[in-house]
C-alpha cells in the first residue's frame, strides 16, 4: 500500500459542510464526470471506476463505471479510509488487510479485492471523496507509476470542475444580492426615513411615500417580533456613539413568510449639529436559508447517529425540517398503496397546531394520490386554487394544510412512505426548499430502514443464540459421553501401571522367601532376619504404588530451595549432551539477570533431562535442541491464557527441530501413561510428572508445536524474591574401586529387588553398584566407573525409563551387557523385534535361579567386559 497520511487539521463537521456546499449529492449524472471515470477505468485496466462522494452514512457515486448501484453504506466504504490520506491510497488485497477484510463488499458479492483511490481535496484542504478504481482480483504489485500519475491528474481535473461550480454559485449569489440592494437615509431629528424603491419594496412600505420620507417605525413594523428589540437597541447605540451599524434580521412578508435582511450604515453629524443616518440594506434570504439548511443537515446527522428507534428518527427529521422551513407541521408516514392511506406515528407541529398522527385517507384530501403513485412530488401553493384540492380545501385548511408539499418515497418501484410539510397559509415553495426536503427524506429513509434492519438482525441473532444454546447443550452432553469414554481408557492405562508396580512388590517378596529357603538349606541361620525384614519392607512400601500418580496430582513431597536456573542448567549441560548423543546439537541461551525461583532442584533437573530426552526422541535423524531461560511478566490476558496468577515468572524452555505434535497429541500429552512412543520405549509418565511438579511448585508447563516444525516445551515457575545460595556445582559419584571382579550396576526403584539382586551378585563373587532411578543410573554410567553389566528395571521414576538408560549407556559403552527386568509383557519392551546381542530380558516375578543363569551366561568367558 502506498499513501501518505493527510494532516489532521480538519474535522468531520467541516468536511461535511464543504460537501453540502459543493451541491453534488443526489444530482443527475453528467457526461463530464462519467467520461473521467471511464478514462480512469481504461488507464488502470480495472472493471470498476467511481467518482465517490463520502457522506455521513453513505458514499454516493457522482459517476460510476462497472456498477449499477448509486450508493453504498459508509460501513463498507474504502473511500472513507482513502480520504484520510494526502496522496493515492492503495490496498493490493482487501481480503488480507485487517481494515477491510470484513467489509461486506469484500466477503460477499461483488467480492472486490484491489482498490486505488485519489482523494478529491479542495483549496480549503477538505476532502469530499475520491476518484477510485477497483478490481475483483488482487494486484500484488498495485498500479504502475504511470497509472498512479494518470489517476492523480484525472482527480485534479474533477476537483477543478467542482471548485469552478462553487465559484459560479457564489458569483450568482452575489449578483442576486446586488440586485436586491436598497439605500436609505434617516433624518434622525425629523424622524423621517427617505429610501429608494428597492428599500421600500423590501420593507413593504409605499414607494412614493418612502421617496418623500416616512417615520422609521413604519419600517420597523415588519421586522420579526423576535428580532425587533435587538435591532432597535443596535440602532439606538449607533446613533449615540456614531459607531458603524451592522445587523441581520427578518422581515415578515404579506403571505406570512419572512425574508432575511442585512443592513449597514453609520450616523453622521453635520456642521449645524443635525444628525442623519445613511445606509444600505440587501436581501440575504438565500444565503441565510442555505446556511440554515446546511446546519439542519449537520444537526440531523449528529442526532440520528445515536438514535435506535425508527419512530424517534422519523420525528427528529420532521422537527428539523419543520423548524428550518418555518412551516406549521412536518411529518413522516408509511403508505398502504392498496387502501390509499398514510399512517403517521408521530409528527412535529408548531405551537398552537394540532397533530394529525394516525391513519388518513388520501382521497378525503384531494386527488393528488395519483401523482404520488407515479413518484411525483406534490407542491400545493394554495389549496383553494389548486385543481387537485379546491374541492377538499376546507378539509385541508381544517388540519392546517392550506399549502403543503407531499414527497413520495419509492423502493423497488413501490410507493412505501411519504414525507410532508403543511402550512396554515398559502405559500410559494422554492426549488431550494424542495431539494432540502428531498435530502432530509433520503437521509431519514436510509437511517430508518437501517435501524429496522438492525432490529430484524437483532431478533434473528437472538433466535440463533437460542438455537446455539440448544446445540451447545447437545454438544456438551456428547462431550461428557466422550469424556467418560476417555476416563475409562485412562483407567485401563492406570490398571496396567498398577499391575507393573504390584509385580515389583511380588518379586521382592517372592525373592526374599526363596533366599530364606536357600539360606536354611545352607544352614546359614544368622542371615535369615534380613530376608524377613526385606519381605516386610516390600509390603510396607505399598504406598510407592502411587508415587507417579501423586506427582501428577501434585501431592508429592517436594524440597523447594531458592534456585538459580541458569546455574542448574550449566551444571547439567555436559550430562545433557552425553545423554542426547553427538547427532544432536545442544545450544543453551541463558537470560542475563535471570530471577531466582523457589523450586525443588532435583525435580527440576529430572524435568529438564526428561524434556531433552523427549526432544532427542523426536529427532531420530539428529537435529538441534535449544535450552532457553527468560524473565516473564504475565499480565492479566497472558496469565489467563496460561492458567496462572498475574505476576513475574521464570521460564525454562526446551525447543527441538523434530517432527512436531498434532493438536490432539498436545491435548493428551500430560495424561498419565499416555505416550506416542512404541510399546516399551515410554511409560507415559514423564510429562505427567513434569506437569504435576510444575503445578505443585506454583507454576505451569505449556507445549507449543506444529507438525514438521518442531516443539517447544516451557516451564513457568514463580519468581523468588530472596537470595540464592551459592553451591558447588560438582557432583560426587561413587565410583567402584577397580578390582578383578566383574562390576554390575543394578537399577530399580524397588529397594528390596535391588538388595536381592545385589546379594545374588555378591554370592556370585561380583562387585555391585546401585541406583534407584534413571537419572542417577545415567549419572553413574556417564562417569569413569568400570561397569560390565547393567541390570535395570524398565519402569523407572525420574523421567528416564530403563530402556532410555540402556540406550544412552550403550551409546557411550557399546560393549555393555544389559539385563532388563520388567513387570510388563515381553513384547512391551522389545516389541516385535528380537533382542540385540548382549541384551537379556527377565519378567517379574522371577526365580533367583533364573536371573543367576542369565547373569552367568552374559559374563561368561573372561568374566569381564571393557
Amino acid at each position: 500500500m502506498s499513501s501518505e497520511q493527510m494532516p489532521s487539521d480538519w474535522d468531520e463537521a467541516s468536511r461535511i459542510d464543504a460537501l453540502i456546499q459543493a451541491n453534488l449529492l443526489d444530482t443527475p449524472r453528467e457526461i463530464a464526470f462519467d467520461e473521467i471515470a471511464w478514462l480512469a477505468k481504461t488507464l488502470c485496466s480495472t472493471p470498476i471506476a467511481l467518482v465517490s462522494l463520502v457522506d455521513t452514512e453513505r458514499q454516493w457515486f457522482k459517476a460510476r463505471v462497472g456498477v449499477t448501484v448509486s450508493e453504498t453504506p459508509i460501513a463498507t466504504s474504502v473511500c472513507a479510509l482513502a480520504i484520510r490520506h494526502a496522496r493515492i491510497f492503495e490496498i493490493t488485497d482487501l481480503s488480507q488487510d485487517p481494515r477491510t477484510s470484513t467489509f461486506s463488499l469484500v466477503t460477499d458479492a461483488p467480492h472486490i479485492r484491489f482498490y486505488a483511490g485519489v482523494p478529491l481535496v479542495g483549496e480549503n484542504g477538505l476532502p469530499l471523496g475520491t476518484l477510485c478504481v477497483i478490481d475483483t482480483a488482487p494486484r500484488p504489485g498495485g498500479l504502475t507509476e504511470e497509472q498512479r500519475k494518470g489517476l492523480t491528474v484525472l482527480a485534479r481535473q474533477i476537483m477543478a470542475m467542482i471548485e469552478l461550480r462553487i465559484l459560479q454559485r457564489k458569483r450568482d449569489a452575489m449578483l442576486a444580492a446586488a440586485r436586491s440592494v436598497g439605500t436609505w437615509d434617516w433624518h434622525v431629528g425629523e424622524d423621517l426615513v427617505v429610501s429608494d424603491a428597492n428599500f421600500a419594496h423590501l420593507y413593504g412600505v409605499d414607494i412614493e411615500r418612502a421617496g418623500r420620507g416616512v417615520p422609521i417605525n413604519e419600517f420597523f413594523e415588519n421586522i420579526h417580533p423576535d428580532d425587533r428589540q435587538r435591532v432597535t437597541a443596535q440602532i439606538n447605540e449607533a446613533v449615540e456613539t456614531a459607531a458603524p451599524f451592522s445587523s441581520e434580521y427578518r422581515l415578515i412578508q404579506p403571505d406570512g413568510s419572512f425574508r432575511w435582511v442585512a443592513a449597514e450604515g453609520q450616523c453622521k453629524v453635520s456642521a449645524n449639529g443635525a444628525r442623519h443616518f445613511p445606509g444600505v440594506s440587501f436581501d440575504i434570504t438565500e444565503r441565510r436559508s442555505t446556511e440554515a439548511r446546511q446546519a439542519a443537515l449537520l444537526e440531523l446527522s449528529d442526532r440520528l447517529r445515536d438514535m435506535d428507534d425508527p419512530s424517534d428518527i422519523a420525528f427528529t427529521a420532521s422537527e428539523i425540517l419543520g423548524r428550518t422551513l418555518g412551516v406549521s407541521r412536518a411529518g413522516y408516514g408509511t403508505i398502504d398503496p392498496v387502501a390509499e392511506t398514510i399512517t403517521v406515528e408521530r409528527d412535529w407541529n408548531a405551537p398552537g397546531v394540532k397533530t394529525i398522527a394516525g391513519t388518513l385517507h388520501f382521497r378525503e384530501h384531494g386527488s393528488y394520490i395519483e401523482d404520488l403513485k407515479r413518484g411525483e412530488t406534490v407542491l400545493c401553493v394554495d389549496a383553494d386554487v389548486d385543481a387537485r384540492t379546491k374541492d377538499t380545501a376546507d378539509v385541508l385548511k381544517a388540519i392546517t394544510a392550506h399549502s403543503f408539499i407531499n414527497m413520495p418515497l419509492h423502493e423497488n418501484g413501490a410507493f412505501v412512505a411519504l414525507i410532508y410539510v403543511n402550512n396554515a397559509t398559502p405559500r410559494a415553495w422554492l426549488a431550494e426548499e424542495e431539494e432540502f426536503m428531498r435530502e432530509i427524506a433520503a437521509r431519514t429513509r436510509s437511517a430508518t430502514e437501517r435501524r429496522r434492519a438492525e432490529h430484524d438482525l437483532a431478533e434473528l441473532t437472538a433466535s440463533l443464540e437460542e438455537q446455539i444454546e440448544e446445540r451447545t447443550a447437545s454438544l456438551v452432553a456428547a462431550e461428557e459421553q466422550l469424556r467418560q469414554a476417555q476416563k475409562m481408557e485412562a483407567v485401563g492405562q492406570l490398571t496396567g501401571g498398577l499391575a507393573h508396580d504390584f509385580n515389583n512388590m511380588l518379586a521382592g517378596i517372592a525373592g526374599s522367601l526363596e533366599m530364606l529357603q536357600i539360606r536354611i538349606a545352607q544352614g546359614r541361620i544368622g542371615e535369615l532376619e534380613k530376608y524377613v525384614t526385606a519381605a516386610q519392607g516390600a509390603s510396607r512400601r505399598a504406598a510407592a504404588l502411587t508415587h507417579r500418580l501423586l506427582a501428577f496430582s501434585r501431592r508429592q513431597t517436594l524440597d523447594p530451595k531458592p534456585t538459580d536456573v541458569n546455574r542448574l542448567i550449566a551444571d547439567m549441560e555436559d550430562l545433557v549432551r552425553r545423554t542426547v548423543g553427538p547427532a544432536v546439537h545442544v545450544e543453551v541461551v541463558g537470560a542475563v539477570g535471570l530471577w531466582p525461583t523457589l523450586v525443588d532442584p532435583n525435580q527440576l533437573e529430572n524435568a529438564l533431562l526428561n524434556l531433552c530426552i523427549n526432544a532427542r526422541d523426536a529427532m531420530p535423524g539428529g537435529g538441534r535442541i535449544t535450552i532457553e531461560t527468560a524473565n516473564k511478566w504475565l499480565d492479566t490476558r497472558t496469565s489467563r491464557e496460561r492458567d496462572l496468577p498475574e505476576g513475574q515468572y521464570v521460564s525454562l524452555c526446551v525447543t527441538d527441530t523434530g517432527t512436531g505434535m498434532t493438536p490432539e497429541t498436545i491435548k493428551r500429552a500430560f495424561d498419565p501413561f499416555f505416550t506416542t512412543k512404541p510399546m516399551g520405549e515410554g511409560t507415559g509418565l514423564g510429562l505427567s510428572m513434569i506437569y504435576g511438579f510444575a503445578r505443585q511448585s506454583g507454576g505451569q508447563v505449556r507445549i507449543y508445536s506444529e507438525l514438521g516444525m518442531g516443539t517447544t516445551a516451557c516451564l513457568y515457575l514463580p519468581r523468588h524474591y530472596g537470595d540464592t545460595p551459592v553451591e558447588d556445582g560438582t557432583r560426587a559419584i561413587n565410583e567402584l574401586p577397580s578390582t578383578d571382579k566383574s562390576s554390575v550396576l543394578v537399577v530399580d526403584d524397588e529397594p528390596t529387588i535391588r538388595m536381592l539382586v545385589c546379594e545374588l551378585l555378591e554370592d556370585m563373587d561380583h562387585a555391585t553398584l546401585e541406583a534407584g532411578d534413571g537419572p542417577s543410573a545415567l549419572n553413574i554410567l556417564n562417569s569413569d566407573a568400570h561397569i560390565d553389566l547393567l541390570i535395570t528395571d524398565v519402569g523407572l521414576p525420574g523421567g528416564l525409563n530403563g530402556r532410555q538408560v540402556a540406550d544412552a549407556a550403550r551409546a557411550r559403552r557399546p560393549d555393555l551387557k544389559v539385563i532388563f527386568i520388567t513387570g510388563f509383557a515381553e513384547n512391551a519392551v522389545v516389541g516385535n523385534a528380537q533382542l540385540e546381542p548382549g541384551v537379556r530380558l527377565v519378567t517379574k516375578p522371577f526365580a533367583m535361579e533364573l536371573i543367576k543363569t542369565e547373569i552367568a551366561e552374559l559374563l561368561s568367558g573372561d568374566g569381564r567386559l571393557s
